[in-house]
């Protein structure tokens, strides 16, 4: 029998259950049998994989730290092989395999106390250290005649011990007040200031760590650890974190939530390199004390997501013809990032696609840095999530709404900008913009495609130029997201003005080719990336590929070469040998048909493509057409119809053709007049067949 070293309280070993994650472990065991789980250790890093990191718990025993158990991404870790870090045993497996997770106490002195988890029970670590220098009686016999710490003695008791020098307590104060119980507060925190603090702003606390601030703001999220509960605090200037304690893993402050208005006192402390509030008091504030600092707030809001320039990169009337949606979506951005919500760049997963997102992303994680003094906020308040298609689809609406709420109830997060391009601006994809807008999510787009009148109504902006009137014909999304992205960041307008020449295939804008040239991008330069970007985008298609698609698109240095030179060179060269071999097989298979007197070129892409590798058929048929002087180049699969044609045609009025000549072949049109025909699979030859006639029809 013990004493628990937090409490006190007699125990069967040394921490009481209820103070198990207050103390963190030191592992002396050989078997993942002799951990406990629940409880946490301190380890060392042993090395990375694609699904976690994998983490020493003493010399004998490793451990996965799986990446659905961090609160943040993987990729934004900076432990190295041989870190000290700590994490939680959450389960031993039959075969022996341990499960850990996320510790966000990442500092010995961050627990309330250590010990020794040994095969034969708990030890304090200078009774082991005793016995290993003096070679003399068993680390369980010494334990056991130890004094506890802090519990037993007539003059001494659980109330009046003296926690460790980092300790939080339960009254939701810092460190610093941990041995002595402040006076209640009796007024308010805005009376108080008056006579004592002055209100700091959060961009200026770096200046004051170690010293206790004022701050007042909006809550941003709310999440709850292991330990501290983390409220996310944003005044005018920036965002800040501001931990506060009940006790571990239970709510403090159960009353303040998500866009409250807030005063809060606290000492500001540096934790893993990044700024934080130990927080000491918090009140809600209402009546004309929350007007007060919600009004400049908003004022300030106002001013920030403005944008600083409307320059467009260049002269050119598809862009012109936009300029006003231009700025309000830029606004839309900024505002987002000002009141520290999630951006979420939806796109295409084709080589505009990425192009446009990227250049969205170049313009925005600046500011997001900028605004939060967490290190890896870039990766939690921004996100590219390649689409399957231009269709903002009921499925990937679903996601986005899934894992938002998941956020939200989670970890107390605001609801995210969504921001469509190069794809959505469709009636197919109203549906899904209406389950965004039923949460309450905003969203955006940006695209080149012939938009439909229905999209306006559904998004907060559109950036479309054919609503506008303007030809579609010369224009890339990557065009138009370019110049959005330097009204969001003017600092960054001289990364970005390469970009637009990259998304043309052919028939550049002698403007933006101009650009690119000045930028120091070559016609094969430029060409190289596009190419090399194309070839990235089919891989892995699902995911964003950050640093990768950074590297090829905006590096000029060391990150951008490979050991055989420059990495967009090498990976176009790739993106050349698979396309010229799969067109060889492509051409060896055309079937040429006259259509009105106009050629159509006939390729059976279930037959004579390989479908699952590069290139795309989008992509192939693309690069067929350019190649060829046929009128109409026409792709066939199992069950979907896609069309190419020299002087543009609507393939909405194609696929009513087809379906009026097949009406029982499920005949519907995906992707609006730039799309293509989907069909039932047992009607494939017939759809084909009415396809070369309707053709033949709209010729004539």
């Amino acid at each position: 029998m013990g004493n628990c070293i937090i409490c006190g309280k007699p125990v069967d070993g040394l921490v009481c259950e209820s103070h198990q994650e207050d103390v963190v472990f030191e592992f002396d065991g050989n078997s993942p049998s002799q951990l406990t789980p629940d409880r946490y250790y301190r380890g060392t890093v042993d090395g990375y994989a694609d699904f976690g990191v994998f983490v020493d718990i003493g010399d004998h025993v490793t451990g996965l730290l799986h990446r659905s158990e961090l609160d943040r991404r993987l990729e934004s870790l900076d432990w190295e092989p041989g870190d000290t870090v700590y994490v939680q045993v959450l389960d031993v497996r039959d075969n022996g395999n341990v499960d850990l997770g996320w510790s966000i106490r990442q500092t010995e002195r961050d627990f309330r106390g250590k010990l020794i988890d040994a095969p034969d029970g708990e030890h304090h670590p200078e009774d082991v250290e005793t016995n290993d220098d003096e070679g003399s009686a068993s680390a369980g016999a010494a334990a056991d005649e130890a004094e506890p710490s802090g519990a037993d003695d007539e003059t001494s008791s659980a109330d009046d011990a003296t926690p460790s020098a980092d300790a939080t307590v339960p009254n939701g104060r810092g460190a610093h007040a941990a041995t002595a119980e402040p006076e209640p507060v009796e007024e308010s925190l805005a009376e108080e200031t008056e006579g004592g603090l002055n209100r700091t702003t959060v961009d200026s606390i770096g200046e004051q760590v170690g010293s206790v601030v004022h701050l007042e703001g909006e809550i941003t999220s709310v999440r709850q650890t292991s330990g501290p509960t983390i409220f996310e605090l944003r005044d005018e200037t920036a965002t800040v974190e501001c931990a506060a304690f009940e006790e571990a893993g239970v709510r403090a402050y159960p009353d303040v939530d998500v866009d409250d208005v807030v005063a809060l006192q606290g000492e500001v402390e540096r934790r893993h390199g990044e700024l934080q509030v130990e927080t000491e008091a918090l009140e809600i504030l209402a009546g004309d004390e929350r007007d007060a600092v919600a009004d400049r707030l908003e004022e300030a809001l106002e001013q920030e997501a403005a944008p600083t320039s409307v320059d467009l990169l260049a002269d050119h009337d598809a862009v012109s013809a936009v300029r006003d949606e231009l700025v309000d979506a830029a606004t839309v951005i900024r505002r987002a990032v000002m009141e520290t919500r999630p951006i979420i760049v939806r796109h295409s997963a084709t080589a505009d696609g990425y192009v446009a997102g990227a250049a969205i992303e170049r313009a925005v994680l600046p500011l997001v840095r900028e605004k939060h003094t967490r290190d890896d906020a870039e990766y939690h308040y921004f996100e590219r999530r390649p689409l399957d298609g231009r269709v903002y689809d009921m499925d990937a609406a679903t996601g986005d709404v899934t894992s938002m709420l998941e956020a939200r109830d989670r970890h107390g997060e605001q609801l995210p900008l969504v921001v469509l391009v190069d794809a959505g601006s469709t009636a197919e994809s109203a549906d899904g913009y209406e389950l965004l807008a039923h949460y309450g999510a905003e969203s955006l787009v940006i695209d080149d495609s012939r938009t439909d009148e229905e999209i306006v109504d559904a998004v907060a902006v559109a950036v479309a130029p054919s609503l506008a009137g303007a030809d579609v014909d010369d224009v890339t999304s990557s065009a138009l997201a370019a110049n959005v992205a330097a009204h969001v960041n003017d600092d960054v307008r001289d990364d970005l003005v390469h970009l637009p020449a990259v998304s043309y295939w052919e028939d550049t804008p002698e403007a933006y080719a101009d650009l690119a040239t000045e930028a120091g991008y070559d016609e094969t330069g430029v060409s190289e990336r596009r190419e090399a970007v194309a070839l990235e985008a089919y891989y892995q298609s699902y995911k964003d590929k950050r640093e990768l698609v950074t590297d090829l698109l905006f590096g000029d240095g060391e990150a951008t070469r490979a050991q055989d030179g420059n990495l967009a060179a090498h990976v176009s060269g790739q993106f050349r040998d698979k396309l010229e071999t799969e067109l060889e097989t492509a051409t060896e298979n055309l079937e040429s048909r006259d259509a009105g007197g106009a050629e159509v070129t006939v390729l059976d892409t279930a037959a004579f493509t390989h479908r699952f590798d590069f290139p795309t058929t989008d992509l192939l048929l693309d690069e067929l057409h350019r190649r060829r002087d046929a009128a109409f180049t026409l792709g066939v699969d199992e069950d979907e119809l896609r069309v190419r044609a020299s002087d543009g045609i609507d393939v909405r009025e194609l696929g009513e053709a087809i379906r009026e000549a097949v009406p029982d072949g499920g005949v519907h049109v995906v992707g609006g007049r730039d799309g293509h025909v989907e069909f039932l699979q047992g009607e494939r030859e017939a759809v084909r067949e009415a396809a070369l006639e309707a053709l033949e029809e709209l010729t004539a």
